[in-house]
């Protein structure tokens, strides 16, 4: 990043570049996109990521990303409550829901047991796992974690779990057309179709 930058732009340059998949050149790139805006635009988007925290909502039921809690999938009455997708991050949920196949419930983990990230079983939301089981309306539990090493770690703590306190819930996974070390997020609509249709026991 050229040392000649004005400070503010020098800042905003900064911050870019620090976003996923955005080096220095890109982050200089996008901010000089900004400055050719109109100021309105320009203004409208920074008041967009200043309100982004206070406007969305974690939804109590799912974990997931709404505005307003419980969130419109939780909420929606035709979804089948007694088969509960669960899943690593929201943006799998997207994956998943974009194909409009599956008509049960999602929960979000918030992550994947990860000993050399720092990431335990104890960071993962289990306790809203457990209560909504506990609930007694879910009759399977759908591992969607993916096929990494973390997601297959997760996915074994977490039969172990429901075998000791939910024996009576079915646990299945994903069918394994799923490349090895394979996110969910990344999988294309037809995969994650037949993936969910024809996932097995686990």
């Amino acid at each position: 990043m050229p040392s000649t930058l004005p400070g503010p732009l020098h800042v905003l340059v900064t911050e870019l570049a620090s976003l996923p998949g955005l080096g220095p050149k890109s982050a200089l790139r996008l901010a000089l996109t900004l400055l050719k805006w109109p100021e309105a635009r320009t203004r409208n988007l920074g008041t967009a990521i200043h309100e982004l925290r206070d406007r969305l909502a974690i939804c109590s039921r799912c974990g997931g990303l709404a505005d307003r809690d419980p969130c419109e999938l939780c909420m929606d009455p035709r979804r089948d409550p007694a088969v509960l997708c669960v899943l690593a991050e929201w943006d799998s949920l997207l994956a998943i829901e974009s194909g409009g196949f599956f008509p049960g419930a999602y929960l979000i983990l918030g992550g994947l047991i990860a000993p050399l990230d720092g990431v335990a079983a104890a960071d993962l939301d289990l306790d809203r796992l457990t209560r909504r089981l506990a609930e007694g309306q879910v009759q399977e539990v759908v591992l969607a974690l993916g096929t990494t090493l973390e997601a297959e770690n997760t996915a074994s703590y977490l039969k172990n779990l429901l075998a000791r306190d939910f024996p009576q819930v079915r646990v299945t996974r994903l069918a394994q057309g799923m490349p090895l070390g394979a996110e969910v997020k990344y999988m294309d609509k037809e995969t994650l179709r037949q993936s969910l249709t024809y996932r097995q026991e686990f």
